[in-house]
């Protein structure tokens, strides 16, 4: 049976296909968000001894669903008062119910930092980003190959975003570059659909003294975001435990105010 990530991936080239079919990149270029400066979340998260990117999706292949019918707007203003780095917006339609107005309707809301969380494998999609007012966009090591990366991470700092690439096995990490600003280790197998934060415990080992560096994933509790801050993580991507949880703004509460 084909995993997810590959499911995902050939469900993505097919949208590449309409994205070019409906813009050039002309188009993006002319877009209102396309000249704005962007705001730096590797900035945010080094600004504090450590950051929570705070994320929205409405569903996921592990998860099923999260926050179907959240409230944009109103999550944002609870995570800018709750003390967020940033914000992580997963734009994927097909499998974690997004969008890329999402995009939008954040950057409209909100100054911090924005990710645009997205299974990108065309250069296409990088200008796109730009245009829908994404401040930072994600890599995934094992959806490109090296130089994919390497000329995907060259491109969007041209364009003045910054770049956050993940992996999750030490055979993918070769594939990050030097000029990758943040290094996000997922805790969450693609292929598997399997979370353990075992995985940051490790990897954190191999990632070279200086580099900013994130854990991505199944984190749930205080004591585990002490535990990274003591391995030297210099922030968390938190998704689906502020979102299902009963009282999310409490919860995020609780995460920054230890920190």
């Amino acid at each position: 049976m084909k995993s997810i990530l590959f499911q995902i991936l050939e469900n993505k080239k097919q949208e590449v296909l309409e994205l070019k079919e409906q813009y050039s990149y002309k188009d993006f270029e002319q877009m209102e968000y396309f000249s704005r400066n962007c705001n730096s979340m590797e900035g945010s998260l080094l600004s504090n001894s450590f950051g929570i990117i705070a994320e929205i999706k409405r569903k996921s292949p592990s998860g099923g669903l999260i926050q179907p019918n959240i409230d944009l707007v109103s999550f944002v203003k609870m995570y800018e008062e709750n003390g967020a780095a940033g914000i992580s917006c997963l734009t994927d339609n097909a499998y974690f119910g997004g969008s890329k107005f999402d995009i939008l309707t954040l950057r409209s809301t909100t100054q911090l930092p924005l990710l645009r969380k997205e299974f990108i494998i065309d250069e296409l999609q990088i200008f796109e980003s730009k245009a829908l007012g994404a401040d930072s966009i994600l890599l995934i090591a094992e959806a490109l190959e090296a130089e994919q990366a390497l000329h995907f991470t060259i491109l969007a700092q041209s364009l003045g975003m910054e770049v956050i690439m993940e992996f999750h096995s030490p055979d993918q990490f070769y594939k990050i570059n030097e000029h990758v600003n943040i290094i996000g280790i997922n805790n969450r197998d693609l292929k598997k659909q399997e979370t353990s934060l075992d995985i940051s415990k490790e990897l954190i080992k191999i990632i070279p003294f200086g580099r900013t560096c994130i854990s991505e994933s199944g984190i749930r509790t205080p004591e585990e975001l002490h535990m990274l801050q003591s391995l030297g993580f210099h922030g968390a991507l938190i998704g689906e435990s502020i979102l299902k949880n009963i009282s999310p703004a409490e919860f995020i509460s609780e995460l920054t105010k230890v920190l």
